[in-house]
């Protein structure tokens, strides 16, 4: 088995860049096939070229120049340490963002950083089943929340939709991590009072909205 590996090693490297990668990805791909932990995004990490990668339409995300800074500065130092998660588009080319958008970019718009990598991303694809627009956003939603970060006003917006989507107050707190308060005041940034008017809101909720009988 070992030598058979240093051979396949040997001829791997012969390879111009693309071919390499490419051959390397199916071994990857064929070995988690067989990995007992074939249902973690991260057990298959590729690296795919950077043009077939493109951001989606509705992170709540938001990172201001000098975190933006920050990241391209780890990156170029650090190197890629979290691959970008997406999914892989009904073509089979392309792929989505659903986490690492700032990432993405990076590895875009840094010249060093893009040269080094040889232009290309290093990605995991989301499972399979997470794959309808609802999922993707609440996975986005997941992720950045779970590092403290994400837009109030575009979560406002993307709460509404989900509701048009006929999506319960209660489906929207499990999948985003939310409490129903949270949900509410939410709706009321977005400013559909329709989609609440038929809610009591709790007694927290009025004393964070008003002040000895005044609105804050």
């Amino acid at each position: 088995m070992t030598t058979k590996i240093i051979e396949l090693i040997k001829e791997l490297q012969s390879l111009d860049v693309d071919s390499r990668v490419s051959a390397l990805n199916e071994i990857k791909i064929a070995m988690h096939e067989i990995s007992p932990m074939k249902t973690e995004p991260v057990d298959c990490v590729l690296w795919v070229k950077n043009d077939s990668v493109h951001a989606n339409d509705y992170n709540p995300n938001s990172v201001a120049p000098p975190e933006m800074e920050l990241l391209r500065l780890s990156i170029s130092a650090d190197g890629y340490t979290q691959p970008i998660v997406s999914m892989l588009e009904d073509n089979g080319q392309t792929r989505e963002v659903i986490d690492g958008f700032h990432r993405n970019r990076v590895g875009k718009e840094c010249a060093e950083i893009q040269a080094r990598v040889h232009g290309y991303l290093p990605v995991v694809t989301i499972n399979e089943d997470r794959t309808k627009i609802n999922d993707r956003v609440a996975s986005t939603i997941r992720h950045n929340r779970a590092r403290g970060k994400h837009k109030i006003e575009a979560m406002s917006d993307i709460v509404i939709d989900l509701k048009k989507r006929n999506w319960s107050d209660e489906k929207i707190s499990k999948n985003l991590g939310m409490d129903k308060d949270e949900v509410l005041r939410l709706c009321q940034i977005g400013g559909l009072v329709e989609l609440f008017s038929d809610k009591e809101f709790s007694q927290a909720w009025e004393a964070e909205m008003y002040d000895n009988g005044n609105e804050i």
